[in-house]
């Protein structure tokens, strides 16, 4: 530690352990140094109010948006966490399971290029439609990286019936727009959805995860999925090591905010705890129920394939 934060702070470890031992006081410059270098509020160290909690957050300002560099904020968060043999993550999905439509690249695609375009209103994006093109390979292998950090963490998870609903929703005003170069695409979109509840399914099966394509692990990679009877309104990702714990909070449809605050972190956990002890177990029993849950998924995509359908072949006769 104190090579460490002899290097941070460009002092002599001597120096350093003197201010360990608080024979030296560190002055706001160096606490500012150490702050920005282990990514800690400054805030979190001064006495908080109860009921109050500093949130960071994805800082996207005009003209610097890209696919690589959302990924990368994600990675670097999943890295650490992966590094910590002990980890464990509780999840509840609103809308889109990200972690698993990273099995699908052409999912998180459409996802951030709606957040950009439709959401966010970037200027770089006014003019331009949906176009049937292949995620960098930058973009493509941090999405793996990330894919693997998240199948080697046991998960709990908490899905509920409206999973990809608002998804297909965002795929339908596009076309209903003409918003994509080739209407088509929605079909494909439409597809991917089928093709990731079907993945989930053989997941939630086995009670591990694995990537699209690949065979079941013979041990590791623990998933357990519970359906709420009732509707996720955020997702909500908690994790938790033997050093840390925190919570990362969707926010603006793909942005996020993470906490590390002691007292709304263990307030989280009681709420997704609850919501647990409420909903039926997905993963490795009650197959009846897993089969007719997935099978309501697919039904759902079927419909809107229908309307995607009229509209296309309306739009060509």
């Amino acid at each position: 530690m104190g090579l460490v934060v002899s290097d941070v702070l460009s002092l002599s470890t001597d120096a350093v352990y003197r201010r360990i031992r608080q024979e030296t006081l560190m002055t706001i410059e160096e606490l500012r140094k150490l702050c920005i270098h282990f990514d800690i509020s400054f805030d979190s160290l001064m006495e908080m109010k109860a009921g109050s909690a500093v949130f960071s957050y994805l800082n996207l300002k005009e003209g610097q948006f890209t696919v690589e560099k959302y990924l990368e904020g994600i990675l670097n968060g999943l890295s650490r966490l992966k590094s910590a043999k002990d980890a464990t993550i509780y999840l509840s999905v609103n809308n889109v399971h990200f972690f698993q439509a990273l099995n699908f690249p052409q999912i998180i695609r459409f996802r951030l290029f709606f957040w950009a375009k439709t959401h966010l209103m970037l200027p770089e994006f006014k003019t331009k439609r949906f176009a049937h093109e292949k995620i960098s390979n930058e973009a493509f292998y941090m999405g793996r990286e990330i894919l693997s950090a998240y199948n080697r963490i046991p998960t709990t998870e908490i899905v509920d019936e409206e999973m990809m609903h608002g998804f297909l929703k965002q795929v339908l005003y596009y076309l209903e727009s003409n918003l994509f170069e080739d209407p088509s695409y929605a079909l494909f979109l439409a597809d991917r959805v089928v093709m990731l509840n079907d993945h989930y399914m053989a997941q939630a099966e086995v009670g591990k995860k694995f990537v699209f394509g690949n065979e079941q692990p013979s041990a590791g990679n623990e998933l357990k999925v519970y359906l709420t009877g009732t509707i996720n309104t955020d997702s909500t990702i908690l994790y938790e090591t033997s050093k840390a714990s925190g919570v990362y909070l969707t926010h603006n449809i793909m942005n996020y905010l993470h906490t590390m605050d002691e007292e709304y972190v263990t307030d989280s956990k009681r709420i997704l705890q609850r919501q647990i002890e409420n909903s039926s177990p997905l993963s490795e029993v009650n197959a009846k129920q897993r089969i007719q849950y997935f099978r309501s998924m697919n039904q759902l995509v079927g419909k809107y394939k229908q309307r995607f359908e009229q509209i296309i072949n309306n739009a060509h006769p």
